[in-house]
């Protein structure tokens, strides 16, 4: 659930077709770190004498070599192991989130676990009203669900089990049941938000048919469908306005800022937010991102306009809209964050790109938090058309042109409370 904002100060070059086909993650890394090297001018002695120069020091500083591995990554690799209701918790922080926030916590019990939000890890004045925040948990919840079943569970899931106590959003009830391993469930470890570019195949309808029908079971949610070309230009044409809205409003500007960490040292600190593997940059453009100086704020703003304008909008293949009738109800919120759990799995076992797009519903709460006159709200509700019906997140899909990366995640031990 995250909007990009970097600043690579490199144009992507054109790619070769081999370049194009879609890897598995980290085929792409592996396969360029020595010809994208060699081919700046990186020799092997220069990469083996750390200190001898800037640009030596940016490849390890940045992870040039060892992007998607280590600590920060570990979660994607260990989030089977454990059978028990911990592994719920292993699965449900590989979920969907805004900006990588990961903004939960959990308490586990032999009887089940409880779900909790983290106030801290709010996104500031890009989620104004506290919106994207359920939606994260909601995500998170879905995906706990799913490995429930799979571990052999019943997941009976009350979500705000004390109203008054409004941090804790969910409790999960385990009870023994039959094993389902669903398909759903196999693809948590392949689900990345992936903010590359899509080819021009359209996604035939019985594939968007397949993905509404994630609804089932889930009360008070939808999801309205733009597929003509009509509707995803129009679509496209207000998530770019809202993203120079955002770049053009301070605060956001700075609160987005906030979450990109530029180099492995960083991630390492951190295990979240925005990064540039994360990005859905060519191989070539991506290590001369790494190599280069660190970009400002302002730069990674122009670029994430750009990229909105060039890439996201303009490859989509369709874009879907969650709906709620009020997206002030946090159990609705987290309702549609379980809906846009499934959308994404479902997309990801068939093969299709999914990316988050926040800027007109950022936006949309920004100026009800400021008191400011709706433009954004009157504009998306009027391209949703559905009476009683209002958007609560948007995003596109359509089939990469490249496999996404991973994105870091925090460990168990410190998301367990």
């Amino acid at each position: 659930m995250n909007d990009n904002r970097t600043s690579p100060d490199a144009s992507e070059p054109p790619e070769t077709a081999e370049a194009q086909a879609v890897m598995p993650d980290g085929a792409a890394a592996a396969v360029s770190r020595r010809s994208v090297l060699k081919g700046i001018g990186v020799g092997a002695a220069t990469v083996a004498v750390a200190g001898t120069g800037v640009l030596s020091y940016r490849v390890f500083d940045n992870g040039v070599l060892d992007a998607g591995s280590g600590k920060p990554y570990d979660a994607w690799s260990h989030w089977r192991d454990d059978p028990g209701p911990l592994g719920t918790v292993a699965a449900a922080i590989l979920a969907a989130n805004p900006h990588n926030s990961q903004p939960w916590f959990f308490h586990v019990t032999a009887a089940g676990v409880e779900v909790f939000a983290d106030p801290p890890r709010r996104t500031g004045t890009l989620d104004s009203l506290g919106r994207e925040q359920h939606i994260g948990l909601g995500c998170a919840i879905e995906n706990l669900a799913l490995a429930a079943a799979a571990r052999g569970y019943q997941p009976a899931v009350t979500l705000l089990p004390q109203p008054a106590n409004a941090a804790y959003v969910a409790s999960v009830a385990l009870t023994r049941g039959p094993v389902n391993v669903s398909a759903l469930y196999d693809a948590i470890g392949s689900r990345h938000s992936n903010r590359g570019p899509y080819t021009t195949a359209a996604v035939p309808s019985t594939a968007i048919n397949s993905l509404g029908a994630q609804v089932a079971g889930l009360d008070g949610v939808a999801v309205r469908w733009f597929t003509t070309e009509a509707g995803r230009a129009a679509v496209g044409a207000l998530m770019i306005e809202a993203a120079e809205a955002i770049t053009a409003d301070g605060q956001q500007s700075r609160d987005a800022f906030a979450w990109f960490r530029n180099n492995r040292d960083d991630i390492n600190t951190h295990m979240d937010g925005l990064t540039l593997d994360g990005q859905g940059l060519a191989p070539l453009t991506l290590s001369l991102a790494k190599i280069l100086p660190a970009g400002s704020r302002a730069a990674g703003d122009k670029f994430w306009v750009d990229q909105t304008r060039t890439v996201h909008t303009k490859t989509a293949a369709a874009y879907g809209v969650i709906t709620v009738a009020d997206t002030s109800d946090p159990v609705l919120r987290l309702t549609g964050g379980r809906l846009l759990e499934r959308i994404h799995l479902a997309a990801t076992v068939a093969g299709l790109g999914l990316q988050h797009m926040n800027q007109i519903t950022e936006r949309i709460d920004r100026e009800r938090a400021l008191g400011k006159p709706a433009t954004f709200a009157p504009a998306f509700e009027a391209l949703i058309a559905q009476p009683g019906q209002l958007p609560l997140a948007a995003f596109r899909i359509g089939y990469p042109v490249r496999s996404a990366r991973l994105s870091p995640r925090r460990p168990l031990k410190d998301v367990i409370r």
